[in-house]
């Protein structure tokens, strides 16, 4: 994977950040912005939305790259969070 960001040579902690994590970065700030938008926790907005708390947290920690249909779904709630919430409850 090519690396987007070099890491920066005066700093004996910084890394190299490829493409693929620059994308699970982004991907895991809509995430989090669209749920705190929303004034809910991780839990409430699993709960509320049918996501796996435990996923949601992997997510938002860009410890796991959520798939696209996952960004999706996140895009809408964020557009229309009550009709999502009473499709799925």
């Amino acid at each position: 994977m090519p690396i987007v960001i070099p890491a920066d040579p005066n700093d004996n902690e910084d890394f190299d950040v490829s493409a693929e994590a620059l994308d699970r970065a982004q991907r895991s700030r809509l995430i989090r912005r669209t749920r705190t938008a929303l004034g809910l926790s991780q839990t409430e907005f699993a709960s509320r939305f049918r996501v796996p708390v435990g996923t949601l947290r992997d997510w938002e920690q860009a410890r796991a790259t959520p798939p696209d249909f996952a960004i999706a779904y996140v895009r809408v709630i964020g557009k229309h969070p009550d009709l999502v919430a009473k499709v799925v409850a």
